[in-house]
């Protein structure tokens, strides 16, 4: 739902607004906040987020730049739209791992239990199949105190087995009327048509999604659960790699991190880490022979400090792996495990051994580093812990004052509730025009393999026809 403002004062000011159960249930009673009883908000002098307020998708803008876009900000409500009795909460988890998601799920927990009163919170086994295939679990401050503790999820996971139907028969069935789904790009794809389905019937249900995606590829937000955790042990690895790399003469340390479409780990952990002499993301795109190429680039850091540290992220050089010229690019679909990925980090191993093989001159000692599910499996970090629960609270928050069919995210450090469909628009990608691409350029001195194969092709050509010229 977007609300133009014509008013002139509020000149191009668009409110991409999230829809509200009155806006397809009408004559909802409301009940007084819970909160304004609670004592631990006592302290809190406006512990009501106004209406009204909103937060805008740009902060960086001219003089006479339009308003633009703004969400609503998240938060507690003066009315909410539901009695803490009738609630029944479910909460599950799709997709793949990643740091922070029991935390999510105790916060929701007690939340919902501290916040409102409210008793009764199931938990859905083993993701989407399981709203029809297994049984729920009673979750209660008790049972979810200390699971922040521990990496996974509690309830389990699984990819696709999506079934809008049956999901939404199970919902009406058991009475659920607040579902909170944690999952990336696809799993919030189908939350939508969830909500969807819902509206149709005409349910008092309230869907909300809770972005989590360790490669930070959701769009409009921040960042999504996971990512410092992410960065942080991704780090680990990294020094790993510099340890064996500068203990060995012309020895290099590869590092494969998470990334398949987008390359914020490996960009991040880069930046952090400064061991790192070249970075390889899914879209800057490399090459390997010839002048300008990796390979070469390799030879040349090697003479200059005898070894070298290589950070390569899943997705990067797929183009090359398969012999296919077109980028990989994410298909559209339910939570299934995305297309296969051909391994890049041990094929560019590989390469660079039978590169040096050639070249008699110089040995070469190559360690190859995959921390992949060490990544995902930890426990979240305190960063993530505190990011978790405003997220988890935000989301409460959200569904108790009667909002649905969004995803509770971080736009420029406010939380805000953001409709499906600009989540679900594509993913979120690094952008190598950026300061922050230029900034790890600068870090790893290495050089923009795309840019370097465009020079020397017009370098080759200009010679060609100067030679034909003459």
């Amino acid at each position: 739902m977007v609300l133009d403002c014509a008013n002139s004062s509020v000149s191009d000011f668009v409110l991409e607004d999230v829809p509200h159960l009155s806006d397809y249930i009408p004559d909802l009673p409301t009940y007084p906040d819970p909160l304004q009883d609670n004592p631990s908000y006592a302290v809190v002098k406006q512990y009501y987020v106004n209406k009204d307020d909103t937060v805008a998708q740009q902060i960086v803008v001219h003089k006479n730049s339009p308003r633009g876009i703004h969400f609503r900000r998240a938060g507690p409500a003066e009315k909410v739209y539901f009695d803490s009795e009738e609630v029944c909460a479910c909460i599950v988890t799709c997709g793949g791992l990643c740091p922070g998601l029991n935390t999510v799920i105790r916060e929701i927990v007690c939340g919902l239990y501290h916040m409102y009163g409210v008793h009764r919170v199931l938990g859905i086994e083993g993701g989407y199949p399981g709203f029809y295939s297994r049984n729920t679990v009673p979750l209660t401050p008790k049972v979810v105190n200390d699971i922040h503790k521990r990496g996974g999820t509690i309830l389990g996971t699984s990819y696709g087995g999506h079934d809008t139907s049956k999901i939404v028969d199970s919902i009406q069935d058991r009475g659920i009327n607040q579902v909170y789904i944690l999952g990336g790009y696809g799993t919030q794809m189908e939350a939508a048509l969830i909500f969807e389905e819902v509206r149709r019937r005409g349910l008092k249900v309230s869907v909300v999604g809770i972005p989590k995606t360790i490669d930070n590829d959701i769009p409009v937000i921040d960042k999504s659960i996971g990512f410092d955790t992410a960065v942080e042990e991704a780090q680990r690895a990294i020094n790993s790699a510099h340890v064996e790399a500068e203990s060995t003469e012309n020895c290099i340390g590869v590092v494969k991190l998470m990334g398949r479409y987008s390359g914020f780990i490996a960009m991040y952990a880069t930046l952090a880490s400064r061991d790192v002499d070249c970075c390889l993301i899914p879209e800057s795109h490399f090459y390997l022979e010839g002048p300008g190429g990796l390979l070469e680039f390799i030879e040349k850091r090697l003479k200059e400090q005898s070894h070298m540290v290589i950070v390569v992220a899943e997705g990067a050089g797929q183009e090359l792996l398969s012999k296919n010229p077109t980028p990989i690019k994410r298909v559209q679909g339910d939570a299934t495990p995305d297309q296969l990925f051909q391994d890049v980090g041990l094929w560019l191993s590989q390469k660079i051994k039978d590169h040096f093989a050639k070249r008699k001159s110089m040995t070469l000692s190559l360690k190859y580093i995959d921390p992949t599910y060490m990544i995902r499996a930890i426990p979240s970090n305190a960063s993530d812990n505190v990011f978790c629960t405003l997220l988890a609270q935000s989301a409460v928050h959200g569904a108790m004052a009667g909002y649905t069919g969004f995803t509770v995210g971080p736009v420029n450090g406010r939380n805000c509730y953001i409709p499906f469909h600009l989540i679900n628009e594509g993913e979120k990608n690094v952008v190598i025009t950026d300061r922050m691409w230029a900034r790890l350029l600068a870090s790893t001195h290495q050089p923009s393999f795309s840019n370097t194969k465009e020079m020397v092709g017009a370098r080759d050509e200009k010679t060609e026809n100067q030679t034909s010229d003459s």
